[in-house]
């Protein structure tokens, strides 16, 4: 069975190349780990360099957008299959429905918001998915200082942090997501 890893990710690409770099380096790790890339099927910022860059080595691509997005012509046309949904509430459960794995690329609100639902997700034991993020130039640095403040101060539990999978490195990543689902 071909396992599937849902990525978010920014519809813009920030002001450092390595953001990109690293995508490119993540998605080509996907394609090398016969990995098939779930993301919001955007054709703009990180969505198209992750999406185009797994087609562009043999990789399989699903894209779920909201309606509203596609009429605005952000599908990303050129991915092995572009599911048009509803709404945003819709995409995000089919991501989440057709994944095996999840993880955040740096990005917007957007990114947060997604990630932080499927975390939310896991620590009330709606699935026990890994869930990670690509610490790409320190990116989630200060949001991981934010969620152990947390911690700290008893608005959550340890074991919930120590659940996120963070590394910098694509391979490693990999590996941990992996091995989680092994345990």
């Amino acid at each position: 069975m071909v396992k599937s890893v849902c990525v978010y990710c920014g519809s813009n690409i920030g002001y450092n190349n390595i953001y990109s770099e690293i995508a490119e380096n993540f998605a080509k790790e996907i394609v090398k780990n016969n990995l098939t890339l779930i993301y919001g099927g955007g054709n703009v910022g990180m969505m198209k360099i992750i999406s185009d860059t797994v087609i562009n080595n043999g990789g399989i691509v699903i894209g779920i957008i909201p309606e509203f997005l596609n009429q605005h012509h952000l599908g990303n046309s050129r991915i092995t299959e572009l599911k048009i949904v509803p709404d945003i509430h819709t995409r995000k459960k089919t991501m989440f429905d057709l994944s095996n794995y999840f993880v955040a690329l740096p990005g917007g609100l957007g990114t947060f918001e997604e990630i932080t639902e499927i975390l939310t997700w896991k620590q009330l034991n709606l699935h026990n998915k890994p869930c990670a993020l690509l610490n790409i130039n320190h990116f989630y640095d200060d949001f991981i200082k934010m969620l152990q403040k947390s911690v700290d101060e008893g608005f959550m539990k340890q074991k919930n942090l120590d659940s996120i999978i963070v590394e910098q490195d694509c391979t490693k990543l990999i590996d941990r997501l992996t091995n989680a689902e092994d345990k």
